[in-house]
Parts: structure tokens; sequence; C-alpha cells
């Protein structure tokens, strides 16, 4: 009886422990699924990152090959710039260098054109000092007024010897009045001497006697008048001093203007007085004036042809 007993202890023992091992299987099983379920799920989730990180990566290397292209052409541009702003900076240099050039050709031109200038001033001068010459020479000898009070002659802003009509002719008449034939042979007297100076008489091409009259009347009578008066004076100048017509007689001309060169515009008697008169140029020789200005473009290429050199 007893050894029945403990046979019957003994399975009920071994009954109590297989269900406890089957739950630690199962739960073990259990573990290892969720294990596997998760190393699963984030291989997926690590596959779609890795997919993801991929194509990022993808587009990054596309971006960085589009910059790398634009680098390049960035680079291609700034060489290029680098050679215009060499270029540039060559071009500047001889523009510069030339500036400097033109600067010091306009100088010389300059002073070039002061000279001429100033021979030309002289040519004028040695004009306006004949007539003062002969205005000085007719004053000393006549006064500086007649005994109405005017004026015997004067200089013109043009620079012509001015004879006021009233002291040399009546109104309306070519006769020379006695005081007129006094004042021109005083004139013609005053010419040869002028004329006796070489290097003055060198410069003169001629010397004209102008008429004028004023505005009343026909100007084809004006016109003729003023021929007349003209060609009077320039007769006595010839006739009061025949020195001057066997010696200087081919630099006189006489040409009449009537009234369209007046010096007054004003309609009073006393403008009109003014107008009436008898004006004396001297006429200086152009290739005087024009070898002045034939040396200065000599001396001018002679210049530019030795910077050339």
């Amino acid at each position: 009886m007893k050894i029945r007993k403990r046979n019957f202890k003994k399975t009920k023992e071994s009954q109590n422990f297989w269900p406890s091992f089957t739950d630690m299987i199962s739960t073990i099983a259990l573990v290892l699924f969720f294990l596997m379920l998760l190393a699963y799920m984030q291989s997926i989730i690590f596959g779609k990152n890795i997919q993801q990180t991929q194509k990022q990566l993808e587009e990054s290397n596309m971006e960085i090959k589009r910059a790398d292209k634009k680098l390049k052409l960035l680079k291609d541009e700034i060489k290029e710039t680098m050679a215009e702003v060499e270029e540039g900076a060559i071009a500047l240099k001889l523009s510069e260098e030339q500036i400097e050039e033109q600067k010091k050709i306009i100088a010389q031109s300059n002073r070039e054109l002061g000279q001429l200038r100033t021979k030309l001033q002289g040519v004028a001068l040695l004009r306006l000092d004949v007539l003062k010459k002969v205005k000085g020479s007719i004053e000393d000898e006549l006064g500086k007024k007649n005994e109405a009070g005017d004026e015997l002659v004067s200089i013109g802003d043009n620079g012509n010897i001015v004879i006021n009509e009233g002291v040399v002719f009546s109104y309306n008449s070519y006769k020379l009045k006695p005081e007129g034939k006094a004042l021109l042979k005083n004139l013609a007297d005053a010419f040869e001497r002028v004329l006796d100076d070489k290097e003055t008489r060198a410069n003169i091409d001629a010397i004209s006697i102008q008429g004028h009259t004023d505005d009343v009347g026909n100007p084809a009578y004006n016109r003729d008048l003023s021929a007349k008066r003209a060609t009077t004076v320039v007769n006595y100048l010839m006739e009061s001093n025949k020195k001057i017509e066997s010696k200087y007689g081919r630099y006189f001309a006489a040409s009449g203007y009537s009234e369209f060169r007046p010096i007054s515009s004003s309609d009073t008697e006393g403008a009109k007085a003014k107008n009436r008169r008898i004006e004396i140029s001297i006429i200086l020789k152009d290739s005087h004036i024009q070898n002045t200005i034939n040396e200065y473009l000599k001396e001018s290429m002679e210049a530019f042809e030795g910077n050339n050199e």
C-alpha cells in the first residue's frame, strides 16, 4: 500500500511541471515573434529611410553637378572679365599716353596760334599806325578843327580816316572848297612821307578813297555823286603833289558807295551830315597776311612731322 502511494505523488508532480514549461516556451516564442516583427518593421523603416536618403543623395549630387557647372561657367566668365579688364587697362594706359601727347600738341598749337595772333595783330596795328601818322601830319599843319568847329579828320571804328564832307565839299557838290584843297595838299604830303618808308610800303596794297552820301535823293544820283567826290579827291592829291603821282600813283583808287554804308542810323540832320563823308582806307597786302599764315602752317607741319618721327 505504501509503495503505490509514492508512485501517485510522483505522477502528480510531473503533471504540474509541464504546463509551466509550455507557458514559458510560448512566452519565449511570442517574444521572439515580436522581436522579429520589430526587426522586420525596423528593416522596412530603415529601408525606406535608405531609399529616401539615397534619393536625397542623388538630388544632392545633381545639385552639386549643377553647381559645379555654374562654377565652371563663372570661372570662365571671370577669366573673360579679367582678360577684358587687362585689355581695358592696356587701352586706358594707351589712351592716357595719347591724351598726354594730345595735350602737348594742343599746348604747342596754342602757343603757335598765340604767335600767329600776335603777328596778325602786328599787321593790323601797322595799318592803324599809317592812318595815325597821316592824321597827325594833317593836324600838325592845319589843326584839329576848322573855323566852324568841325573836326577835320578822325579815325573811324573801322580803322579808316574819315574826312568830314562839309570841310571838303559844299552840299550836293563835288567841287572842292579852298579849305578842302589845303587839307588834301597836306594829306598828299603826309602820304608821300609814309610811302617813302620802304618797310611800310612793302605791306600796303592800295589806298582806297571812298565817297559816301546820305539817303536823301535818288540812290543812283547819290552813287554818281559819291564816285565823283572820291575821284575828285584822288585827282587833287595827284595834282597837288606831283611826286606822289609819279612815285606812288599806282597805290591810289577811288570808289563811290552812295548811301549804303552809313555810320549813323539816326534820321537827324546831324546823323545825315556824319554819313556824308570821305573815307580813306589802307588796304594791306593779302600776300603779307598769307605769308604770315603760310609761315605758321609751315612751322606747324614741321612740328607735326617731328612728333610723328
